[in-house]
């Protein structure tokens, strides 16, 4: 029987009660052993605190202990304060940099995935101004190959995904910025030559994710992480999954924060976490 286990996040936030919410809802396959890691008495809802970042650290360190010893198949992680980790000393801008820390993985990358968008995104939690300094094919085709992997897993032989510019027109032949000549069109030349998927571009920011819900593509590659989520989160807010790719054993994680504001007060809607434990469970 496959082991999913669960990280509550910081117990001030919603967390718990999305993740009790979930289990008990019909959703959820059977089959699988899911255990709940943390210490729910460590924070008060809607108070975090030091002692509350801490208790959401170790849960996330012991998930880390249990997959690398084989105990476990597939981890769900529950929202955290960066802020409260981070005083902690917690030197990572988020979950997915942990995670691919903490398993010696390079090649790593995030994508969010729901009832109506796939995205992958070429930079992940960067300042936008540093963005453009980061592109190189290299790592819009690592990101591409891990996005296609990530599809074929899910049973798409030939994934169709949609490279976006990163300029207004996608650049308009240089006239807008010449990143998508110098850097995404020679990627995308690149990925097709690899043989694992179709890809398209590059295409223009503006209009693509509109014809990837409408069903004509399998994902779209975004080049920044606002370019990507914004569109997803419109359309697939309470669906939608976190995925950490290129790990050796599956990370998700609900699309949402710890949301603090409402914690305690039942208003917190399961559906992300209920998608995030099924994806888990189909990984594994």
């Amino acid at each position: 029987m496959p082991r999913v286990i669960i990280t509550l996040g910081d117990p001030a936030g919603i967390g718990p009660e999305v993740i009790d919410l979930a289990l008990a809802s019909p959703h959820i396959p059977r089959g699988f052993e899911i255990e709940i890691l943390g210490d729910r008495c460590a924070g008060t809802p809607g108070k975090p605190d030091a002692r509350s970042a801490a208790a959401a650290l170790a849960a996330l360190d012991e998930a880390v202990r249990q997959l690398k010893n084989g105990t476990a198949d597939a981890v769900v992680t529950g929202p955290v304060s960066k802020d409260g980790l981070q005083s902690l000393g917690f030197s990572f801008p988020g979950q997915t940099e942990y995670f691919a820390d903490a398993f010696g993985v390079r090649n790593y990358g995030m994508l969010l995935t729901g009832a109506t968008l796939t995205v992958g995104l070429a930079t992940i939690h960067e300042p936008l101004a540093k963005v453009p300094g980061l592109l190189t094919a290299r790592r819009i085709v690592r990101i591409g190959m891990l996005t296609a992997e990530f599809l074929k897993r899910r049973g798409i032989d030939q994934p169709r995904i949609a490279v976006a510019g990163l300029n207004p027109h996608a650049g308009e032949n240089g006239a807008f910025g010449d990143e998508e000549i110098r850097i995404i069109r020679p990627a995308i030349d690149q990925l097709n030559h690899a043989g694992m998927g179709v890809f398209t571009g590059p295409a223009v920011p503006d209009a693509i994710f509109r014809d990837a819900a409408q069903g004509q593509f399998d994902a779209v590659l975004a080049m920044y992480h606002d370019q990507g989520l914004i569109p997803l989160k419109l359309l697939d807010f309470d669906t939608a999954v976190n995925v950490t790719l290129g790990l050796p054993k599956p990370r998700t994680s609900p699309d949402h924060g710890t949301a603090f504001s409402i914690a305690g007060k039942n208003l917190a809607s399961p559906s992300s976490m209920i998608a995030a434990i099924r994806l888990a469970c189909e990984l594994a």
